[in-house]
């Protein structure tokens, strides 16, 4: 734990951060026994105290619940979204929307060009840009703005309009991405984003930039996706 001078943040509230992220990763579970309080302070090297002002905070918030006798515990809700995990090939990341089904709200709908580099491919004619906001559950997960070519829009705009844009590429025949790729990098929420993803301004969050070009190398979809922190999973294996 950072001493207070190195950090203006209470250490109470650092402490509490830290317990609430084990929680929303699962390594305290729903119902799990939480240690006591001499061991949480001895942990992170403060005062009995302060580790009360944080258990404090979570229990005011609902996250824990202490039971005369028995001790402190885990009382947090089942998430409403399920984790997104990072997929590396068009077919898995396809497979992915058409299970989740999320609900879409379109906020935005108008023409305008996608903020590409050079090294991602030659610009189309025109495209049709559409800022959403993914749920599940009503609970949001991810805001993208995505631009797709417009030959490709009129050929199922109601579709397009109501359901994931991936899946119904994958069916179009002949498909018309030959080159997909995505940029997953790490950042935290602007204001706007924070309002629509309903997380404190600054919260982690996980970008991601999908480009899909076709066989003569024109970018046929581009999109910026914004997911929270607490609803990405990446897992890797690694060679041993």
């Amino acid at each position: 734990m950072r001493s207070p001078t190195s950090n203006p943040i209470p250490l109470y509230l650092q402490i509490a951060d830290a317990m609430r992220d084990r929680i929303a990763r699962g390594v305290w579970g729903d119902g799990e026994l939480i240690p006591t309080l001499e061991q949480i302070a001895a942990e992170f090297g403060v005062a009995r105290v302060t580790a009360r002002q944080a258990v404090q905070l979570l229990t005011a918030e609902g996250t824990l619940a202490p039971m005369r006798g028995r001790g402190t515990f885990v009382r947090a809700p089942v998430a409403s979204h399920r984790a997104v995990h990072v997929v590396t090939s068009l077919n898995a990341l396809a497979d992915t929307y058409r299970a989740t089904t999320p609900e879409l709200l379109t906020i935005d709908e108008n023409s305008r060009m996608p903020p590409v580099r050079d090294s991602d491919g030659t610009l189309a004619r025109a495209y049709t840009y559409m800022k959403r906001v993914h749920s599940t559950s009503g609970e949001p997960y991810c805001v993208i703005g995505l631009y797709l070519e417009e030959r490709l829009f009129s050929r199922a705009r109601a579709r397009f309009r109501k359901e994931t844009v991936i899946p119904i590429l994958m069916e179009m025949k002949p498909r018309p991405m030959q080159r997909a790729r995505q940029t997953l990098t790490i950042g935290s929420a602007d204001a706007e984003t924070a309002h629509l993803l309903r997380v404190p301004v600054d919260s982690p969050v996980a970008r991601v930039q999908r480009v899909f070009n076709d066989a003569n190398g024109v970018i046929v979809y581009y999109a910026d996706v914004i997911y929270r922190g607490d609803a990405v999973r990446l897992d890797m294996d690694m060679n041993v």
